[in-house]
């Protein structure tokens, strides 16, 4: 049997605070990122064509949105890949949000995704091959009561999960 990596440590439990959900969405077309860098895990560096400031912030009402990673490995084939997805949820359906949306799903564009979760740290999405919208939803709801929204649903295949992004460099990635 072929020897690969090795495990070289555990991991201790933390005492840190864990706190579930997302606060911020950041998104731009993966065709303006020209490089990235990776220390240690960990995105230092992102580099843009045209300089800097393509990522734009969708926002949205807290406890709606959420990320999630499956690693999917398939012992015949030999492959495994990680599945990610980002679901973004805008509430009230209006004629501005439709048009960000077409522009989302232009040409089934590919993104990359930065998200905000809730315990402060930065996670980048799709930085190899780039997201893809692969579903939206949404509607009226019946009541008043009920969600008047678009559900959008972003997936990418990666051949590793996601990287977490130095929170120093995100403010300059920003439109």
């Amino acid at each position: 049997m072929a020897l690969c990596d090795l495990l070289t440590s555990g991991i201790s439990k933390s005492c840190d605070n864990n706190t579930a959900g997302v606060s911020k969405i950041y998104i731009s077309d993966f065709e303006r990122i020209t490089g990235t860098t990776e220390t240690a895990g960990e995105l230092t560096a992102i580099t843009l064509s045209g300089g800097t400031g393509s990522f734009y912030e969708f926002e949205f009402n807290r406890n709606t949105s959420s990320y999630s990673e499956d690693l999917t490995i398939d012992l015949a084939n030999g492959s495994s890949f990680y599945a990610q997805t980002v679901n973004l949820v805008l509430s009230r359906r209006e004629k501005t949000k439709r048009e960000a949306i077409s522009q989302l799903t232009a040409g089934q564009k590919e993104l990359f995704v930065i998200v905000l979760d809730s315990n402060g740290l930065y996670w980048a999405f799709g930085v190899g091959e780039g997201c893809i919208v692969t579903g939206i939803a949404g509607g009226s709801g019946v009541n008043k009561g009920d969600a008047n929204n678009y559900q959008i649903t972003m997936t990418a295949e990666e051949a590793n999960s996601a990287l977490e992004v130095d929170s120093t460099i995100v403010a300059a990635l920003l439109a």
